[in-house]
């Protein structure tokens, strides 16, 4: 792979003299600068070897020859960094390669939204209740939840906590996927329990004895067992908010050329942080990592064309990743115009689909013991809505979906509605878990992985 080298004037802080939307306001600087020392001693969680083998990967996925799967929590949690929790989330991103393959024809890389994703932005700086106004809960890597000053005061320790748990997270992940537990000679490992009550249950058994007779007919074949399907490849995501973190764990390797953020696989640079000529850009065009970019209504050509130019001045295949979120209601006026751009431009970019973050609502409770109690929810209908409209658009455009980005669990959670089940509003609270937005539960999850599968079929 041909390296490509930033400008002269990029160094791993040059950021730093520019605007930097949705940075934290650290009390103390001090201990910000003492924390960052620490990061930038401590072991990297990823190889650049890795990182190489994604770029690959997605290399292939811009021709066609490979499927992106992208998924997890909407924020990671320090508590939440448990071996069951990591455990389902696992099962149920395999369960969704699994399905995908299978209707698709093609390969799957998938990329969880795991092991860093411990930032969020925020609309607004700050929270008031009651009178009272604290900063707002950015992630567990720079704040607490609970509504009280010393919970809510930014505390650069947290970044330090942060980087722990995503070691811990993908050590686990690593020793799984190692001992055998992807092995898709046994995808009834990965079975959450829905396969005893779900509407999906039939076809979704089916696939998996299919699968298990096309193995065993190729190792027939073969004289011995297809070992590489004992295990699979698992990359590790998060939105590079937090540019201090970042930097801590962007350094040179041995033997290569320019420099490797080796805190994830594949950073994203958010919708509300993707302003050229402003700090997230400027960090992220110096990396050798592909790099994702959120865009969706307020994204013009225009912009979109100057960030692709700064990201990826070469032009290079498996570079950068479009994550495209409108709305099931927008995106067919706002998503055309980016893909005519791109395409008449010459530029490389795998395109992927984010039905998630468009279609946001906020509803109130109605009955029960929540009765007036607001919360957001997703619904089902339109993620779907979004997700197709999608394939068609680009479809119709001469270009390829090749992805799609799912805030998920693989837990029982009641936070979006619909699905095969049809959750009512009514029925958010009984299990309503999430500390910032709504996720695809485990059979909801695996019902639009089915959706989407038939779609990749077609």
């Amino acid at each position: 792979m041909t390296a490509a080298h930033p400008s002269t004037d990029w160094t791993v802080s040059s950021w730093q003299r520019l605007p930097a939307r949705q940075q934290p306001e650290w009390p103390e600087a001090a201990e910000l600068q003492a924390a960052l020392a620490e990061l930038s001693s401590l072991p990297p969680l990823v190889t650049s070897w890795e990182v190489e083998s994604l770029r690959g990967q997605l290399a292939e996925a811009e021709d066609g020859r490979r499927f992106l799967l992208q998924g997890g929590d909407c924020a990671e949690t320090f508590d939440e960094c448990r071996s069951d929790a990591i455990a389902s989330k696992l099962k149920i991103l395999l369960q969704m390669s699994l399905v995908l393959t299978h209707g698709g024809g093609r390969p799957v890389i998938r990329v969880g939204r795991f092991a860093g994703q411990y930032a969020k932005p925020r609309s607004e700086g700050q929270e008031t209740r009651g009178g009272t106004s604290l900063p707002s809960y950015r992630g567990d890597m720079v704040n607490g939840l609970a509504f009280t000053a010393p919970e809510r005061t930014p505390r650069p320790r947290r970044l330090v906590e942060a980087h722990a748990h995503s070691a811990i997270t993908l050590n686990f992940i690593r020793s799984l996927v190692d001992g055998g537990f992807a092995d898709l000679h046994h995808p009834e490992y990965w079975d959450l329990g829905f396969v005893q009550h779900s509407p999906l249950r039939d076809e979704y058994q089916r696939m998996t004895r299919e699968i298990g007779q096309s193995l065993r007919f190729m190792e027939t074949l073969a004289g011995s067992p297809v070992h590489e399907m004992r295990r699979v490849d698992f990359f590790a995501s998060h939105e590079g908010l937090v540019l201090p973190y970042e930097q801590a764990q962007t350094r040179q390797v041995p033997h290569k050329t320019g420099w490797w953020n080796l805190s994830t696989h594949l950073p994203w640079i958010g919708y509300r942080t993707a302003v050229p000529g402003e700090a997230h850009v400027e960090f992220f065009r110096g990396i050798r990592n592909p790099v994702g970019v959120k865009v969706g209504p307020e994204t013009g050509p225009d912009t979109l064309l100057q960030v692709l130019a700064a990201l990826n001045p070469a032009n290079e295949p498996g570079k950068i990743v479009l994550i495209h979120r409108f709305g099931a209601h927008r995106i067919a006026k706002g998503l055309p115009p980016l893909v005519q751009a791109v395409a008449k431009a010459g530029r490389r970019a795998l395109w992927t689909c984010d039905p998630m973050h468009g279609n946001t609502d906020l509803v109130r409770i109605g009955t029960g013991p929540h009765a007036g109690t607001q919360v957001k929810t997703r619904k089902f209908d339109h993620i779907l809505a979004e997700v197709e409209q999608a394939f068609e658009i680009h479809r119709a455009a001469g270009s390829w979906l090749g992805g799609v980005h799912f805030e998920l669990t693989g837990e029982d959670v009641t936070e979006c509605t619909g699905g095969a089940r049809g959750l009512s509003d009514e029925g958010l609270m009984a299990a309503y878990r999430s500390r910032v937005d709504p996720r695809l539960n485990y059979e909801q999850a695996l019902e639009m992985a089915m959706r989407v599968a038939r779609r990749l079929g077609d």
